[in-house]
């Protein structure tokens, strides 16, 4: 899809050599950060772990079914089975993807708050996290449920963040790993500005 469509990826990676499974925590901007994950991790096995909102897209509803995990956010007894399949796939050897502001913030390129769900899933398995910045895909391809939204070719640009290695997430809270995290991710995005009178 990214070859056909006409996107070019350059990628920042100073995560270093990584041992899998691990959980892997981006930005979400767009669509395209599913596809693209692809080619930016090619040798790696990893499911994606996202709101089960999603299977109502029809461009999404197979792939994301049949292939990750979705999350129904509004009931807890279904959460909690998501969150079980999840450490079981790790424990199978396969890393997680999960976009930890929840979805496609409306702030965007500015970050929304973090959820925890990533980072009780890294202290339970017992693996690493792996920060990952998507630097402008949403200039290259708009929510699809906006009919008048914007589409085209270019040139996505990502940022792989040092590996958070399982030794440190043993040692961090759950709180100072999402903070951690979240600082990583940021750390190259455009920075908002407020104006004080």
């Amino acid at each position: 899809m990214r070859i056909v469509c006409f996107y070019a990826l350059e990628v920042k990676d100073s995560s270093g050599k990584i041992e899998t499974p691990y959980i892997l925590c981006a930005n979400h901007t767009s669509y395209l950060d599913i596809f693209f994950m692809y080619s930016i991790l090619p040798k790696n096995k990893f499911l994606f772990m996202g709101k089960s909102e999603i299977l109502s897209y029809p461009l999404l509803k197979t792939f994301f079914k049949n292939l990750n995990i979705p999350v129904y956010r509004e009931n807890r007894l279904k959460a909690a089975k998501s969150f079980i399949q999840a450490r079981n796939e790790i424990a199978k050897g396969w890393s997680i993807i999960i976009f930890p502001e929840g979805g496609i913030p409306e702030t965007t390129p500015y970050l929304m708050e973090f959820k925890d769900g990533a980072f009780k899933l890294a202290k339970s398995a017992k693996v690493g996290i792996l920060p990952l910045t998507f630097q402008n895909n949403y200039h290259l391809f708009s929510d699809p449920e906006d009919l008048l939204g914007f589409a085209h070719p270019g040139l996505a640009q990502v940022t792989i963040h040092p590996f958070i290695t399982k030794e440190k997430v043993e040692l961090l809270t759950e709180k100072e790993l999402n903070t951690k995290t979240f600082q990583a991710i940021n750390s190259v995005l455009p920075q908002e500005v407020t104006n004080i009178a």
